[in-house]
């Protein structure tokens, strides 16, 4: 078998304290996972079954990278990120077992192109547009679950410009990771190379060009994103 032209390159994130990467199989991400979060976007933070999108592996950018200002939107926010790394296939995974199909945890950025999330929730429509664009998925270095154990609490917080813009703990997310996993493979099998993006807190806000963006969480470093010029 030959392929009709070169199959594109593996997307791959960071590995804390090696030149190791992580290939990036699959985006999973978890919506208003967080009451206050849930309750600024004008949503009931009740306690309703968790809801996921995508980002394509792809729009993977490491820390330090300069993300031009994406096209077709005025409104680009950030939205802070708790990464889970998945290293083990698994269906209908229990929450007991959860842990266990995790290889590590990392700190990400969510970028999102608003004005468009929003004219999709109007209409009816998927959010994809907003969510799965070119260098939407921001994913700082991960760190092995064998050297950080599994967080379940700790600070995450999104600076901009060095302003405070996002501060809240792990243990304020509605739905915890094991529950996460375990809902989740009710319908899709995970596979080593999968990311779960575990939902922002309150404070998301727009990004201009210009602007440095700061997502940190306890235990797990930080990464930075420069806002370039619109594509």
């Amino acid at each position: 078998m030959a392929f009709v032209f070169d199959p594109a390159p593996t997307p791959s994130a960071a590995v804390a304290g090696t030149a190791d990467r992580f290939p990036v199989r699959r985006i999973f991400c978890v919506g208003r996972n967080y009451a206050e979060h849930a309750r600024e976007m004008g949503n009931d933070p009740d306690r309703e079954p968790p809801f996921f999108f995508t980002k394509a592996p792809d729009s993977v950018v490491d820390d330090g990278a300069t993300v031009p200002y994406p096209p077709e939107t005025e409104d680009l926010h950030f939205e802070g990120e708790f990464i889970v790394a998945i290293g083990k296939a698994g269906f209908n995974v229990s929450e007991t077992d959860a842990l266990d199909y995790i290889w590590g945890y990392g700190t990400g950025n969510d970028l999102t192109r608003r004005d468009l999330q929003w004219a999709a929730k109007k209409a009816g429509r998927p959010w994809d547009w907003s969510k799965g664009f070119d260098r939407a998925a921001v994913i700082g270095a991960l760190y092995p679950a064998s050297e950080v154990g599994h967080p379940s609490k700790g600070f995450i917080r999104t600076e901009v410009n060095g302003e405070v813009r996002q501060d809240a703990d792990l243990s304020d997310m509605i739905w915890a990771v094991p529950e996460i996993i375990a809902y989740l493979t009710k319908s899709i099998e995970i596979r080593p190379g999968d990311l779960i993006m575990t939902g922002t807190p309150a404070g998301v806000g727009a990004l201009q060009v210009g602007d440095t963006c700061t997502v940190s969480i306890e235990g797990l470093g930080a990464v930075t994103t420069k806002i370039g010029p619109k594509a």
